[in-house]
């Protein structure tokens, strides 16, 4: 038996200057499947280009910069080798009708030295350790305390975001996405219990959202704030995050993030502390992602009820290359196989089967 389409979920949707093929977002999810040098390869462009019936992509995770970099096999966005390479998705997914953002990022002190340039300290707003261990080239290895970020340096943080944007168009991307969720260095500023600086960008919820404010200024000037989105985890619990008022702390934010005219506000309703997403949305007043564990019916009845504007699918997309078809069909999914999430080439990648495979 087949369920009834989801027709507002499947219907095109307006993002600032772009049409989208439906109200369908594919969210960012870490692969690890970048070849040398952090490029992305063809392998990449063959499964992104599978999924471009998504009303929007969003990429994994970009590295701004190698201080930026956490995971083995990440891509990165900062060298001419990584932008013709990401080069090589554009193409794929636009030639295939598709729209496409790249989500940048800076893990701050989720990473290693072993990975850091030079063998030094990962970096962050204060001097704490995430608990918990990282994946390296050699294996799983503790998190380390970091070095806290001078206040000279954070320009240049802020530049080598505004350049990864500019790189980004230079690969025919439609839009970036600013990652400030999931206990990541923009993230770690954000919340009280990553930051515990006394100077101009901790303390006060306005302070500790300084860095953000000067990122999404620095890349919205660079690329236009139609081009821009921007995704918060407000209750993310994972990699040690904690806030002592995430509604104060978010409420700021989403009022801060008003006036910027951005594409889209992407919130992440990851953790278990309770949150009101709904008055999250009306603060930030545009276009809202959600994303939590959506499915067809819910997603559905997220849009009609107006507490979202487009809804992300996570794991769905992985496992389902020709996800909107199968919404539109009612037809089952394949179920996402996790040993694969992070290893296995086009295993577990590209050779999820379509329908009309199966």
């Amino acid at each position: 038996m087949t369920c009834q389409a989801p027709e507002r979920l499947l219907s095109p949707a307006k993002l600032g200057p772009l049409l989208l093929q439906n109200h369908m977002v594919m969210a960012p999810l870490t692969r690890s499947r970048a070849g040398a040098g952090d490029v992305p390869t063809a392998l990449m462009a063959e499964y992104y280009a599978q999924r471009a019936e998504a009303g929007l992509i969003i990429t994994e995770a970009s590295q701004i910069s190698p201080q930026g970099k956490g995971y083995p096999r990440t891509p990165g966005n900062f060298s001419a080798e990584q932008i013709a390479g990401w080069k090589l998705v554009t193409e794929a997914v636009h030639a295939r009708g598709g729209r496409i953002f790249l989500q940048i990022w800076h893990v701050g002190r989720l990473s290693h030295s072993s990975i850091q340039p030079g063998g030094g300290l990962p970096v962050a707003p204060s001097a704490i350790a995430a608990e918990g261990t990282i994946i390296t080239e050699t294996g799983l290895k503790d998190l380390e305390t970091p070095r806290e970020i001078t206040i000279d340096e954070i320009p240049g943080i802020v530049a080598d975001y505004r350049r990864a944007a500019e790189h980004a168009m230079q690969a025919g991307f439609d839009g970036v996405e600013i990652h400030a969720a999931n206990g990541y260095l923009i993230d770690q500023f954000l919340r009280d219990g990553s930051n515990k600086r006394t100077d101009a960008y901790g303390g006060s919820p306005g302070n500790r959202a300084r860095f953000l404010k000067e990122v999404v200024e620095a890349v919205t000037a660079a690329i236009g704030a139609s081009r821009v989105g921007v995704r918060l985890s407000p209750v993310f619990d994972g990699f040690s995050m904690s806030d002592s008022n995430p509604t104060e702390t978010f409420s700021h934010v989403a009022d801060m993030l008003n006036g910027y005219g951005l594409a889209y506000l992407h919130g992440a309703q990851l953790g278990t502390a309770p949150f009101d997403f709904a008055d999250f949305k009306r603060r930030f007043g545009g276009t809202y992602i959600a994303n939590g564990g959506y499915d067809a019916a819910r997603a559905e009845a997220a849009l009609r009820e107006g507490t979202a504007d487009l809804v992300a699918f996570g794991s769905s997309f992985l496992a389902n290359p020709d996800l909107v078809e199968r919404f539109r069909r009612g037809a089952p999914l394949n179920q996402p196989d996790p040993e694969t999430f992070y290893q296995g080439e086009e295993r577990g990648y590209t050779d999820y089967p379509t329908l009309d495979v199966a």
